[in-house]
């Protein structure tokens, strides 16, 4: 396992670190026993990986807690809350003291008495001003109580496929590390948000390495489809029955390069990969301890999806 210093927190973080949320949370979204998921953080850590990434809305802090309660200094952990309840429309945000409340729940449930990072989760551009007023100040409380070393913030990719909120986060210099989507269908941080962060020395955790658009075939075709009705690609450019099929020379295929092309971009500290099996897991790894892709490859996914910004890739 390779690791790198996140930003300014001066962290050495592997450069792989554990998701615990995506489509399978550990396990927890296919039916898989709270021990089978416990083993698989257990794995993790046995592999190398020092960064686990959970949240309050993920269901996966216990299991966390649980993986990690004999290894507590030994381990970083990252979790998040929202500042909105989730599931409950028209619901108004969080005060500043409620969101201390979702601290103390996280520290309960992940069995500790700090967190290394505490992030706000899936944050849009609208609720900035909001954040800085009545949040940021209880955060900055209880950092200095010791109940957490650094501050990050999440961008709600989905809906900001422009990273419209980090790019301008990023600046105030609130935040010591932010999570990003970035992939290879979509590289757009690289010059909204990455460009940003290095200057400002701000860690990064890459989120949407490998999504469903690069692991199942439909999802691809739509996006695809998206990026093609944006007017962003040109469709003549790729092969039609194997869109991303140039992937796979030089390569173990299209997963393996979506984690190597997102760990070796300048200004990504971590890669994060989600999964309930352990041998999944160990082939994520690999994929993003291997080398960077070819030039060659690099050049063509360039010349292809260089300046897309209208997909996540999910």
């Amino acid at each position: 396992m390779h690791y790198k210093t996140l930003g300014r927190t001066g962290l050495s973080v592997s450069v792989a670190g554990l998701g615990c949320g995506g489509h399978s949370r550990l396990g927890q979204a296919y039916g898989s026993s709270v021990d089978d998921s416990v083993a698989v953080v257990k794995a993790a850590m046995d592999l190398g990986i020092n960064w686990i990434d959970t949240a309050a809305a993920y269901g996966t802090e216990k299991i966390v807690g649980e993986a990690v309660r004999d290894v507590r200094g030994k381990v970083l952990i990252s979790t998040k809350t929202a500042i909105l309840p989730w599931g409950e429309p028209g619901a108004k945000p969080f005060t500043g003291a409620q969101v201390l409340e979702q601290l103390e729940k996280s520290l309960g449930r992940l069995g500790t008495d700090y967190i290394d990072l505490y992030n706000l989760h899936g944050i849009v551009h609208a609720q900035l001003d909001y954040v800085a007023a009545e949040i940021v100040p209880a955060l900055i409380r209880a950092r200095e109580q010791g109940k957490i070393r650094f501050l990050g913030i999440t961008e709600h990719f989905g809906s900001d496929t422009r990273h419209r909120m980090l790019a301008a986060a990023v600046p105030t210099n609130v935040w010591d590390v932010v999570m990003v989507g970035f992939n290879l269908l979509n590289p757009s941080a690289r010059r909204n948000v990455l460009r940003l962060t290095q200057t400002h020395n701000v860690g990064v955790q890459c989120m949407f390495a490998v999504r469903r658009a690069l692991s199942n075939a439909d999802a691809l075709k739509a996006s695809l489809d998206r990026i093609e009705k944006a007017g962003q690609l040109d469709r003549a450019k790729l092969d039609a029955t194997d869109p991303l099929g140039f992937l796979a020379e030089g390569t173990e295929g299209v997963v393996d390069a979506a984690y190597r092309f997102c760990r070796h971009e300048p200004g990504i500290d971590v890669v994060l990969t989600g999964t309930g099996k352990v041998d999944h897991l160990k082939a994520n790894i690999a994929s993003i301890d291997r080398g960077p892709l070819p030039p060659r490859m690099l050049a063509r996914l360039e010349e292809l999806f260089g300046q897309v910004d209208s997909v996540s890739g999910d």
